[in-house]
């Protein structure tokens, strides 16, 4: 396994960097989300945090995605329910501009797949190519974006 890919199993790890956001003082301030608005997140998608240093969502997929690759954003991702094939690293190939620091492609040549479950955290580094290749079913899980200034 390449050394910037970490694979844990520990949900605190994807929610940790929630609880730590400024307060209009400067002082930490804690964030609580209900969980019906986490399960809403996790069927339909959407944000549950934004903070200027990182973004928690809750995201669903029924199918494949498009090859990302985010310049400043590092993705920690925790699988809640169902599976999917990821690739990681390699070659974007199609690989188009769709915002500041954001691009998409058709899929990556060469990369490390990697069979993700219910209970599997990944970390992506910002600029590290990532596709969600193959969705069986369905896939829940958790996003928290760790941002670059």
């Amino acid at each position: 396994m390449q050394s910037k890919f970490v694979i844990l199993g520990a949900t605190a790890v994807a929610l940790g960097g929630a609880t730590w956001l400024m307060a209009a003082g400067g002082a930490p301030a804690v964030t609580y989300i209900p969980h019906d608005k986490v399960a809403a997140s996790l069927t339909k998608g959407g944000n549950l945090v934004t903070a200027p240093d990182l973004i928690v969502l809750g995201a669903h997929r029924a199918e494949a995605g498009q090859v990302e690759v985010h310049d400043k954003e590092t993705d920690v991702m925790y699988m809640v329910e169902g599976s999917a094939t990821i690739v990681t690293g390699g070659t974007m190939i199609g690989g188009k501009s769709t915002g500041p620091g954001q691009v998409r492609g058709k899929e990556i040549q060469g990369g490390q797949t990697q069979h993700l479950t219910k209970g599997d955290v990944m970390v992506i580094p910002a600029g590290i190519p990532h596709w969600f290749k193959e969705v069986p079913s369905t896939v829940s899980y958790y996003v928290v974006k760790v941002l670059k200034p």
